[in-house]
Order: structure tokens, then sequence, then C-alpha cells
């Protein structure tokens, strides 16, 4: 079996058409929802509200999965948290991930995940899956840690949607 591609792509900076079609022009046929609480503060991002995602996602013929798993802990997101409070930077304007909420990431929650688990899951054919998360710029988010390592165990490379 061919191991499918793995890209990941925030919300953040875009507009709903703007995202959708960077999610058809990449070819994703699996869209994988790696947050916690599935909704996003402000009307301009009402579109990747659950909901609403979903029923735009099944119009593309994208499948949905909603890959909890793979969320950060409240707990750990309040590692972010307080990294982005010490820094004095907002969240949709982070640039990095602070190394403790890496670690604690990795740790409780990485550590826990298979993959082996996560491609039987999957639909059959599936040929490019998203990891799906708020921030702009995947190395502000978990979802860069995530699809790293499963892109390292399937012997792939991560494609970030920008």
């Amino acid at each position: 079996m061919t191991p499918p591609r793995i890209l990941t792509i925030g919300v953040y900076g875009y507009d709903e058409e703007a995202f959708f079609d960077a999610l058809h022009q990449a070819g994703v046929d699996l869209f994988c929802d790696v947050r916690l609480r599935r909704g996003v503060r402000g009307a301009q991002y009402a579109f990747a509200n659950s909901q609403r995602l979903q029923v735009r996602l099944e119009e593309l013929g994208i499948a949905y999965l909603h890959c909890k798993d793979l969320a950060p802990t409240k707990e750990i997101r309040a590692l972010q948290y307080a990294a982005d409070d010490e820094e004095k930077v907002a969240k949709r304007k982070r640039e990095t991930l602070s190394p403790t909420f890496a670690e604690a990431y990795r740790d409780q929650v990485l550590a826990h995940f298979s993959v082996l688990d996560f491609l039987d899951a999957l639909p059959p054919d599936t040929g490019a899956v998203v990891l799906f998360c708020v921030e702009r710029a995947p190395e502000a988010c978990h979802r860069s840690l995530a699809a790293d390592m499963i892109a390292a165990e399937l012997g792939v490379e991560v494609e970030h949607i920008r």
C-alpha cells in the first residue's frame, strides 16, 4: 500500500473561498480536524466551525475525521498560553511553539498515538490527508508536530498548505 501524502493547513489568513480552493488544489481527500474544541472565534472564520465545515467538505467530496486523540489537552494548551503571555505575543501572531508545550504534547499525546491505528481508520484509497487546526504558521501549531511524527513513520515528507 502506498502511504498517503501528509499535509497541514490552518485557517487564519484565509477567507472561505481561498481555504476550500487550497484544499481542492492540494488534492486533499481526507480532512483530519485535530482541534479539541472545533470552533473558531470571529465571523470571518465561521466557515471553519465544525458543522459548517463538515457540510462544505461533504459538498466537495472530502471526507472528514475528528482526530480528537491528536488534540492537546486543556492543560497542555495552558502551557502555550503562558509562554505566549511571557513573550507578549497574541495567539494569532505566534510564529513558533514553546519548547515546554512541544515536550508536553509529545510526551502526553503523541507518545500514545498509533500511526498504524490511524492508517487503519482511513477510508480505502486515501491519497492525501490534511491535518487542520487554526494557526496560520504550521510551526506555531501542534498540527506540525503530529504531521512530522506521522510522516516520519510513513517515510514521507510533510507538505504545508500556506
